[in-house]
């Protein structure tokens, strides 16, 4: 389970709350947590810090990138498009058998491998950017393309009146 603080206060923006959950660790998983947030801003200068889910860390741009958690004996960084991203350096250690997600786990004493970290959250960040750019792009392709291949409806012939 995360450790404290458990849940974000309404008066604490994210980045806060994140810098607070950090030093409240106070041992290794603060540290490392720290390091790990250090290499995602360095990774995408962009990425917006929000917390989740009663207190999770969490790292988005077009879309959550990746959350941050620790637990007793490891700082869990959980993608959630992580399966279908490439992995050369095999950072991902963890929840490797779903569909969508891949994790690292990183334990007590373990060396970050800064450089393919940051690949891989460069690689995150622009899924969700092309995911975002093909969704928008999607209605207005459609429409154009039925406009193309529907007839315009043709006005209906004036009728003439009866007369008895």
């Amino acid at each position: 389970m995360a450790n404290s603080p458990q849940k974000p206060s309404a008066a604490l923006d994210p980045s806060t709350f994140i810098d607070q959950k950090i030093a409240g660790l106070g041992d290794w998983r603060g540290k490392t947590m720290a390091q790990v947030r250090a290499i995602i801003h360095q990774a995408d200068p962009e990425i917006v810090e929000e917390v989740k889910w009663m207190g999770t860390p969490i790292f988005s741009h077009g879309g959550i990138v990746t959350t941050c958690e620790t637990y007793k004996t490891v700082v869990k960084l959980t993608f959630i498009k992580g399966a279908q991203l490439p992995d050369p350096k095999g950072l991902f250690n963890s929840s490797l058998d779903g569909n969508a997600r891949r994790a690292i786990d990183i334990h007590e004493g373990e060396k970050i491998d800064a450089a393919a970290l940051k690949a891989l959250i460069r690689s995150a960040v622009a899924l969700n950017l092309a995911g975002k750019t093909k969704a928008a792009a999607k209605p207005k392709a459609k429409a154009v393309a039925q406009a193309k291949t529907k007839p315009k409806p043709k006005p209906a012939p004036a009728r003439a009146k009866r007369s008895r």
